[in-house]
């Protein structure tokens, strides 16, 4: 499978993997961002990418940065019909300030097959062990 990426600005890079076998491919900051504590801000990246059809690209959090600074991406779903250029959007759950430079690994993508499910309508659904269990349902562990 390819990815077809196209560059939108001169100073943009494409998505990498640092490793082989890495799952998600690195996305990249365009410019430098001053992300204060608890602010939130659309990161932007410089990039249009083609997801292929019958496929999602999931945006998901850098570990370091979260584990390290605090910073986290609230997600995202970038469908295969999407061309547009593709923001990460990240907040800053620490209390001092981050600085996002140019260049910057800001996020990962993952690429992931999906299914198109028919919705039908029922009266009644089967029973789990878990039922209607909800938030810690399971206990603490």
């Amino acid at each position: 499978m390819k990815i077809e990426a196209k560059k939108l600005h001169r100073d943009a890079k494409l998505p990498t993997r640092a490793h082989e076998g890495d799952a998600g491919l690195d996305l990249y900051a365009l410019r430098g961002i001053m992300l204060g504590p608890g602010e939130r801000t659309s990161v932007p990246t410089g990039i249009a990418i083609a997801v292929p059809a019958g496929h999602v690209g999931l945006i998901m959090d850098r570990s370091g940065l979260a584990a390290k600074h605090g910073i986290t991406t609230l997600g995202g779903v970038i469908d295969s019909n999407y061309r547009g250029e593709w923001g990460i959007i990240m907040l800053n759950t620490s209390d001092a300030a981050y600085e996002v430079v140019p260049g910057e690994r800001v996020a990962q993508m993952l690429v992931v097959p999906i299914a198109y499910p028919e919705v039908c309508e029922v009266a009644e659904l089967d029973d789990t062990i878990r039922g209607e269990g909800r938030f810690g349902s399971t206990g603490k562990t």
